[in-house]
């Protein structure tokens, strides 16, 4: 039984807190009314001398007030006695307030009572009263930017003082990186680049004795996920030397000038541990085009901050050994300043892997899984084409746990196929209450995508198609596998927007009505046809972009009469896609019809089993380039 140590640093700061606020409001209680003797009234006071029970009085000028010392039978007196026990101060004195003090020395004069006229100065009262209450809010100020501060370089109040210094991790001899080359798969040529940035760390003299220069700034860009932290890392344990690493949104901050001062401070302790390599992280945050709106007389504290790093990074001397590494999936939105030579000499572009790099990506997360002998891995890189770095990473783990539920003693290519599902459709949501009415129509939805790629020359290869309920939506959905290609031709564009549509069109064809589970088939058909018009030139609008621009953004560079020819060509690309799939379907309408009900009754289909309805596809169709077998 494991036992928790309560937490308790929170509780003492929460009482710290309310001490001082009772503290604070106790010294606006008691300083102004502080007296230094018990408080009575003058008429007490009258009585007491006609009493003669008063002994002397001494009036206090700048406090207004008089101190009345009673003789000592008059203290033995049991009133007396009460009135002392009742008030503050541990003297045994009285005092009143006195409103003039010419009448007052009149009377004691009259009642011949020895009295004195002094000035005091009170340095308690002035404490409590001017001095304490600053301190207390000095400190309950210092307390929240100490809180505040904590979440930068070191915890205690004393961060106020340190707001500008660098927030970056530091992995140096004590603490270095162990993440080496041999951690990332693929990316062979970004690697290449690389090494050449860990040759420089390692022997400069290899290239600067020819005259060369070391490369100040490498930037990675690529799609989130792809390992362009990976990499910087890989680079930092191969080199073996100190390591920045910090975020751009570390940078910006509320206060003004926060930001330069991080930036200064930052390379200030880099040129202290050079050689080494400072890599900042999502630099879009910080780095973005400067007055991209030109709106005047605005001071931009982000602005101010990338000046300060193009100051920089310009400011290096080429033998000082520093490299900067920055890595952006938004190099658009990057000021022209940074990305120039001198500054970021070297832009490494790190794509989406190609089937080669996802399965040498496979086989870096499952060096530590037990797997089952029937698992593929050629086959999963097969099944799971624009996948990154880190959605495998995700589905190898969730095979792992999947495998794991199920009390199996290895990992089998079940779990992985299933592990895929997941990561592309979704969760799977059996619970979820269908009708048989809409399931029906969720069948045949997706056998009219399946029979129309199939017999479409350009479609994408099927997979698998299912109508089982995942994420959020999704009633079913067809996986297929992309080529791994970079430009795509007219007959390919079309042959998929055919594709996209032949799932609404089956449901004209066999229930005479439409559904709205073709939302998303058309968003995507119809940017598709937008793009096939205006960026493309494959319409009857010519070869013209009409893409909007930045230089464009608040007017469109062409006519009104030219918008509205691009939506009527949009609409006549769409129209003759939807009707090419609704012809396909008719000329298959037996195969149609056998697919979906023997999707009804399994609500999984893999390849084998789409073909032996289906039969083989047309010669010039897309083939797969291994089928993978159904395992469940």
């Amino acid at each position: 039984m494991s036992t928790r140590t309560p937490r308790t640093s929170g509780n003492v700061l929460y009482w710290l807190y309310l001490l001082l606020f009772g503290l604070l409001i106790l010294s606006f209680i008691l300083a102004p009314d502080r007296r230094t003797g018990v408080p009575i009234t003058y008429l007490e006071f009258q009585q007491w001398v006609e009493r003669r029970l008063v002994e002397k009085v001494v009036v206090i000028l700048n406090k207004g007030e008089a101190e009345v010392y009673l003789t000592q039978p008059a203290k033995e007196l049991q009133e007396i006695r009460e009135r002392l026990n009742q008030g503050w101060t541990p003297r045994d004195i009285f005092s009143f307030r006195v409103v003039s003090v010419e009448k007052l020395e009149e009377f004691l004069q009259q009642r011949h009572i020895p009295y004195e006229v002094v000035e005091r100065t009170d340095y308690l009262g002035i404490f409590l009263q001017y001095v304490l209450p600053i301190l207390l809010i000095i400190l309950v100020w210092l307390f929240l930017l100490g809180r505040l501060g904590s979440r930068g370089a070191g915890p205690g109040p004393a961060n106020i003082f340190n707001i500008g210094r660098s927030r970056a991790a530091i992995f140096d001899a004590e603490n270095r990186v162990t993440i080496t080359f041999e951690d990332v798969a693929g990316l062979e040529e970004a690697k290449q680049e690389v090494r050449e940035v860990v040759e420089f760390l390692k022997n400069p003299q290899k290239f600067t004795r020819l005259g060369g220069k070391i490369p100040k700034g490498v930037l990675l860009v690529g799609p989130p996920g792809t390992g362009k932290t990976l990499l910087a890392k890989a680079v930092a344990g191969e080199a073996g030397v100190p390591f920045f690493s910090i975020s751009g949104s570390d940078f910006v901050e509320m206060f003004v000038g926060v930001g330069a001062a991080r930036v200064r401070d930052l390379f200030r302790q880099a040129k202290e541990k050079a050689p080494c390599i400072v890599f900042i992280d999502e630099i879009d945050a910080v780095g973005r085009s400067r007055s991209r709106l030109n709106v005047p007389l605005t001071n931009d504290e982000r602005e101010n901050t990338l000046n300060q790093l193009l100051v920089e990074m310009d400011g290096f001397n080429t033998e000082t050994g520093i490299i900067v590494m920055a890595a952006t999936n938004r190099p658009d939105v990057l000021d022209q300043a940074l990305l120039r030579p001198g500054r970021f000499d070297r832009v490494i572009y790190i794509d989406r892997p190609d089937i080669k790099e996802r399965e040498a990506i496979f086989r870096v997360h499952i060096r530590h899984l037990i797997l089952d002998k029937d698992v593929d891995i050629h086959r999963l890189a097969l099944q799971t084409p624009g996948f990154v770095g880190a959605d495998i990473a995700n589905v190898c783990n969730e095979a792992a746990l999947i495998a794991a539920r199920r009390d199996r003693p290895a990992i089998t290519m079940a779990d992985f196929q299933e592990a895929i599902d997941k990561v592309i459709g979704g969760l799977e949501r059996r619970s979820k209450v269908i009708s048989p009415e809409e399931k029906r129509i969720v069948a045949y939805h997706e056998a009219g995508h399946a029979v129309a790629g199939w017999f479409l020359d350009h479609a994408d290869p099927l997979l698998k198609i299912s109508i089982i309920p995942r994420g959020y939506a999704a009633l079913g959905y067809a996986q297929y596998l992309p080529k791994e290609q970079y430009l795509y031709t007219e007959a390919q564009l079309r042959d998929t927007m055919a594709m996209m549509l032949a799932g609404r069109a089956a449901e004209e064809l066999i229930f005479g009505q439409v559904s709205t589970g073709a939302q998303n088939d058309l968003e995507r058909v119809t940017q598709m046809a937008y793009a096939m018009v205006t960026q493309y030139g494959m319409s009857e609008l010519g070869q013209l972009a009409y893409k909007l621009s930045e230089e464009h953004f608040w007017h469109r560079p062409y006519s009104e009469d030219t918008a509205r020819r691009i939506d009527a060509e949009a609409q006549r690309i769409i129209q003759q896609a939807y009707s090419r799939a609704k012809a396909i379907l008719q000329a298959h309408y037996n195969h149609l019809v056998v697919l979906a009900e023997n999707l009804l009754e399994k609500e999984v289909l893999y390849q084998e089993e789409i073909e032996r309805i289906l039969g083989p596809r047309p010669q010039g169709a897309s083939k797969l380039e291994k089928a993978p077998a159904a395992s469940e």
